[in-house]
C-alpha cells in the first residue's frame, strides 16, 4: 500500500506531514500577525548576573512574548521559526526594539540586550526606530546591547560587520547569541568584534558532571577571552553548574537559577553593573 501511495502521488504533492507543518505555520503566522495588530506583544526581562558575584546584575535580556486573547504568555521559541524568514520577523524585531528603547529611556540605570535578526539590518522601519531611540537620550546607546544569533550573523557576515562597526562607534554593544550552536566561519569571526558571546545552553546544562561539555565550554571561553569578549553562560539552572562556571572564570551567567523572565520587572531601584 505504501508503494502504491508513492506511485499515485504526483510531483509537487505535499506529504501528509508537510501539509500538517505548513498548516501549523500558517496558523502561527496568523496568531502573531493578530498579536502585533492588537499590540499584544511584550518583552519578558531576565537578569544576566556577574559570574564572580551573582548578586550583581550586569544587564537584562528582553525576550519577546505574545499574549494570546486568553492572557496566556507564549514564548518566542513557539513561533519564531515560523516567522523568522517572513516580514513578520522584521515586524517583531521592530516591536522588540521599540519596547526595549522605551524601557531604557524610562529607567536610566538599566542596561538591556534586545534580540534581532541579521535580516533586519537595513530594514527601513527597524532602522528608523533605532535612530529615533538613540537620539532621544545620549546614554541609551551605551546601555543597549543588540543580540544576533550565530546562525543569523553567518547569513550576511559582511553586512553585519559593517552594521556593527557603525553602531559601536555610537556606544552600542553587540552580543553573539547561542555561540557554539551554529556554523561560525572563523575567517569572519575575528572581523566581527562582538563585545559579548553567549555560550549556548546545550553546553551548560549539567556541565559540572559532563567532561565533554567542560572541555567545549573552556574552548569557547578561551576564544572569547582571546578576542576580549565578555563570556556569558546561558541556561544556568543548577547551583553545581554555577559553581563550576565560577571556578572556570565565566564572565556572566543567565538562567532560571538567577531569575525567570518577567514582563513586570521591578526596576524602581534597579542599577545594572558596568561589567558588561
Amino acid at each position: 500500500m505504501a508503494f502504491i501511495n508513492r506511485i499515485d502521488r504526483r510531483p509537487g504533492d505535499e506529504s501528509p506531514l508537510a501539509a500538517v507543518i505548513a498548516a501549523r505555520d500558517r496558523e502561527t503566522m496568523s496568531m502573531v500577525r493578530q498579536a502585533i495588530q492588537e499590540k499584544r506583544m511584550r518583552l519578558a526581562f531576565q537578569p544576566v548576573v556577574v559570574g564572580s558575584d551573582p548578586s550583581r546584575i550586569a544587564f537584562y535580556e528582553g525576550l519577546m512574548r505574545v499574549i494570546d486573547p486568553t492572557g496566556r504568555v507564549i514564548p518566542a521559541r513557539d513561533f519564531i521559526d515560523a516567522v523568522e524568514a517572513d516580514e513578520l520577523g522584521r515586524q517583531i524585531d521592530c516591536v522588540a526594539l521599540e519596547i526595549g528603547l522605551t524601557a531604557l529611556a524610562r529607567f536610566p540605570h538599566v542596561r538591556l540586550s534586545i534580540n534581532m535578526s541579521a535580516r533586519s539590518v537595513g530594514y527601513p522601519r527597524w532602522m528608523k526606530v533605532l535612530r529615533k531611540g538613540l537620539s532621544a537620550d545620549k546614554t541609551i546607546g551605551e546601555r543597549l546591547i543588540l543580540e544576533i544569533t550565530e546562525s543569523s550573523a553567518m547569513l550576511v557576515p559582511e553586512l553585519v560587520i559593517a552594521f556593527m562597526d557603525d553602531l559601536q562607534s555610537q556606544g552600542v554593544s553587540f552580543a553573539l547569541d547561542d555561540f557554539g550552536a551554529g556554523n561560525t566561519a572563523f575567517r569572519y569571526f575575528r572581523d566581527f568584534f562582538f563585545d559579548v558571546i553567549k555560550i549556548d545552553g546545550q553546553f551548560i546544562r549539567n556541565i559540572h558532571a559532563d567532561c565533554d561539555n567542560q572541555a567545549l565550554t573552556r574552548a569557547l571561553m578561551s576564544i572569547g577571552h582571546h578576542f576580549d569578549m565578555l563570556t556569558v553562560a546561558e541556561s544556568v539552572e543548577e547551583v553545581a553548574d554555577a559553581e563550576w562556571l565560577q571556578a572556570a572564570g565565566i564572565g556572566c551567567m543567565q538562567g532560571y537559577l538567577f531569575g525567570a523572565p518577567t514582563v513586570r520587572p521591578d526596576w524602581g531601584n534597579a542599577r545594572s553593573d558596568k561589567t558588561a
